[in-house]
């Protein structure tokens, strides 16, 4: 295919950016602006829906592949997908429209810098799911800081600024590493090309150090315990389209990292450091799932539901099994859903109480009998119930974990426990109950821009429930050929030891 799909990709949203900031028009400049970014992320989504319907399941090799040399002889522009990053793209396109859409109520200043901001931050996140060079990964991976360092600082609340640059510092600080270990694959091979790093190898004996270079940049990201306390704060006081944003797409960049470069890379390091994400990854499912239960602020609550559930992703992905890998795939698919909807919803009624306490709610099914429905779904799915996306990639992990360790998958469902526990405790302090405050006897239920962003996450997280094919096809020749490509290297290695 001559048409350079994935670049169209990467720049339609920029410019868009680029036309809404550079447009003059003083009447109307509000609606003007949303109407204008509304339309460009929503043909980018159309487009990558298209990619979906030209992409070859069959294969494992990387197609639409576009290369142009960069800086010669040394960086060149190479991106393509895979099984693995195509439905990154999807989500990322998808999640991206309903953000401006939901900018209705929630920005009253500067809105056109703030989709700005946004459609600039699409351009970036499907960079990196596209990115075939290590040094074009880091520059889309760390790109993205800017804008949602920007979208905390500015929209967000009274503490933005702490928590904007609490985000900036902790992953910026943790990618220094990973840029360090970029420029040493380059001395020891001579190349950042990810597609001919496959073919070659790196040397086992630098494989720990680069490993551990990468893992602390996407354990910040991810993000892994004890390094997730910028996740919360963040969450806070990040308007609700960048909550969106960063529990939808960003975590998720991490974990495809894992999936890309950890193991893809250094496989033996992978091998070699199972324990201690094994130990990382429990804790977090367990520790922050208790933590989640002594919430007072929803968000903050669904914050740490989100580390638990990112906790499942990490262990799926290192148990190299095909369900484990196929299911932590699809739980960062359902994950980037659920929590997108349900932060979604703390900004419907937020906008109309004023406060995310939860105590300051209850009975709301008598005022927002829609909303009370909808919200169902949303915690149902976050729980993993039969019926549900997350149900799916839960599943599938944890036949993953069971395969791997009989004990490490009896803690790890110590969190399916708990998250039923704090998501059904939430449900039913904010919708049963008696109404105790005078505010909600008037509060009004979903209008219809309400209704139709949170009745469009409602669809796929009960579709893929039923109806998980579509995703697992996808990625199914993608992790088969990876996990042989991984356990041909580790016998390699075995030989070369003896």
């Amino acid at each position: 295919m001559d048409f350079p799909i994935l670049s169209s990709l990467i720049l339609l949203p920029t410019l868009g950016a680029i036309f809404i900031f550079f447009s003059k028009s003083k009447s109307n400049t509000y609606l003007t602006s949303k109407y204008l970014a509304l339309f460009v992320s929503f043909a980018n989504f159309i487009l990558s829906l298209y990619l979906w319907y030209l992409f070859d399941p069959s294969t494992s090799e990387f197609q639409f592949l576009e290369e142009r040399s960069w800086i010669k002889g040394f960086i060149n522009y190479k991106v393509g997908i895979d099984g693995v990053s195509i439905l990154f793209i999807i989500l990322t396109a998808f999640i991206t429209p309903l953000c401006v859409i939901s900018v209705n109520n929630t920005i009253k200043t500067r809105l056109k810098d703030f989709l700005v901001a946004i459609l600039i931050m699409e351009s970036l996140m499907i960079g990196v799911f596209c990115s075939l060079d290590l040094v074009i990964f880091y520059l889309f991976f760390e790109g993205g800081l800017i804008p949602m360092f920007l979208i905390i600082g500015i929209w967000g609340g009274e503490k933005r600024v702490y928590s904007a640059f609490k985000f900036f510092l902790y992953t910026l600080l943790g990618s220094v590493l990973m840029l360090v270990a970029i420029i040493s694959i380059y001395w020891i091979t001579g190349t950042t090309d990810v597609i001919y790093l496959y073919s070659i190898g790196v040397d086992s004996k630098y494989q720990n150090l680069l490993w551990l270079a990468f893992f602390s940049s996407f354990a910040v990201k991810t993000p892994m315990w004890p390094l997730h306390t910028w996740l919360p704060d963040a969450h806070v006081e990040a308007p609700t389209a960048g909550s969106v944003l960063l529990a939808a797409i960003l975590l998720k960049m991490a974990g495809y990292g894992f999936i890309r470069f950890s193991i893809g890379l250094f496989p033996i390091a992978s091998e070699y450091f199972v324990p201690l994400i094994y130990f990382l990854s429990l804790v977090a499912i367990v520790y922050t799932s208790l933590v989640a239960l002594m919430q007072e602020d929803m968000k903050k609550l669904i914050a740490y539901s989100s580390v638990a559930h990112m906790g499942f992703v990490t262990l799926g992905i290192f148990t190299f099994t095909q369900q484990g890998l196929e299911g932590s795939i699809f739980q960062m698919i359902s994950h980037g859903l659920v929590s997108s909807a349900l932060f979604l919803s703390v900004g419907v009624v937020y906008e109309r109480m004023h406060t995310r306490l939860i105590d300051n709610y209850g009975g709301l099914v008598s005022t927002m009998p829609n909303f009370a429905v909808v919200l169902m779904v949303f915690t149902l799915g976050a729980i993993g119930l039969p019926g549900t996306s997350g149900f799916i990639g839960e599943f599938l992990i944890l036949m993953g974990v069971f395969k791997k360790s009989f004990l490490v998958a009896i803690i790890a469902s110590l969190g399916v426990i708990l998250a039923a526990a704090y998501m059904l405790w939430l449900y039913k302090r904010i919708i049963f109950g008696k109404i105790l405050k005078n505010e909600i006897k008037k509060l009004l239920d979903l209008n219809k821009t309400e209704l139709f962003i949170l009745s469009s996450l409602v669809f796929p997280i009960i579709f893929f429930g039923f109806y998980p094919e579509p995703l697992l096809n996808t990625v199914e020749v993608s992790i088969k050929d990876l996990i042989e490509t991984y356990n041909v290297n580790l016998k390699i290695n075995l030989m070369e030891t003896k």
